[in-house]
């Protein structure tokens, strides 16, 4: 993967920690307030990394297929990112 993978694998180890959080706090039986606030927190950084990991695949993977002579590699690239959209869109 060509991206700062320094940054993207801090962020998930933080994701990581407070999914270990939101456990203990359900486990505990902590004010549900508290426990949803921890889950959104943790939700903001997943999609953090989704957005570097997805600017890295475009500015390298989607590029270099731009760059280079393969219709067919540069219409599957289109069709990756349709998809994703649709994805995130749902």
């Amino acid at each position: 993967m060509k991206c700062d993978c320094n940054n993207v694998c801090g962020l998930l180890k933080t994701a990581r920690g407070q999914i270990d959080g939101i456990l203990n706090m359900i486990e505990n039986d902590r004010y549900c307030i508290d426990v949803m606030t921890q889950i959104m927190s943790t939700q903001a950084i997943l999609k953090k990394v989704n957005s570097i990991i997805l600017k890295g695949h475009m500015e390298n993977c989607v590029y270099d297929a731009f760059e280079g002579d393969n219709p067919q590699e540069k219409k599957e690239k289109i069709e990756e990112i349709v998809k994703l959209l649709d994805k995130l869109n749902k």
